[in-house]
This record gives structure tokens, sequence and C-alpha cells, in this order.
């Protein structure tokens, strides 16, 4: 899967920059667009336990967006991933359902890389 998404209409290329790592809270989300339209690609990055976490804005269960306020990805203790429209809960580290609509799916990653304390798109891995 995450071979793909970086073909996506207005998907950035690798190396594009993101944001810096001191853009996001230590336990935060935020997200990004490129492009507009019903052709944008919109993602969003977690920080957690000093590592970081790409995944596409769009839920595997409804095809929505996951966040109804902008950058609000994280339940409120912020140790999983909630959909906002119907409350599916994904873990962080790998992006799989695990409460919901949608047991066992999973969000698309976005490969990430934080180069010089910035947030960069990665290589697919293999």
């Amino acid at each position: 899967m995450a071979v793909s998404v970086l073909l996506r209409p207005n998907a950035p290329a690798v190396g594009t920059e993101i944001c810096h790592l001191d853009d996001i809270d230590e336990v935060g989300a935020r997200g990004f667009s490129f492009g507009q339209g019903p052709e944008s690609f919109d993602f969003f990055v977690v920080r957690h336990g000093g590592g970081i976490e790409g995944y596409v804005n769009d839920c595997p269960h409804t095809g929505g967006p996951l966040d109804w306020k902008p950058d609000q990805f994280l339940n409120v203790n912020k140790s999983l991933i909630l959909c906002a429209t119907h409350g599916a809960l994904f873990r962080i580290e790998d992006g799989a359902c695990i409460a919901g609509p949608c047991p066992g799916a999973r969000l698309t990653p976005v490969p990430l890389e934080v180069r010089d304390g910035a947030i960069l798109v990665g290589e697919v891995e293999a």
C-alpha cells in the first residue's frame, strides 16, 4: 500500500520538507495538504515516544477525513488516533484499527524521516 501512496495526484515527492519536528507537540499531531479540491493529498503526522508516524487522512471505514477540527487526530489521552466521524480508534505505531466499525483495517502510511530536525517525506520501504 505504501508504494502507491506517493504516486497519488499531488502527493509530495520524496525529500519534500513537511515541517520541523518542533512544529508538532511532543505528543501531538498535525495535518497537511498538498494540492486543492478533490485531488488534494491530505495526510497527518503524529509525534509520539520520540518518533513520528505519517498517515493519509482517510478513514478506511467511511472514506472521509479523520479530524473534525484541524489537527485533532488523537483521543483525549493522546494514546490513539481517533476518527471523529464514528469513534474508531487506531494504534499510532502501525495505524491498525483496534476499536470501532473497522477492526483489522489500517490507515494508509506515509513514509517519513527526520533529518536535522526537519520532517521529510521518506523513501518507500521495500
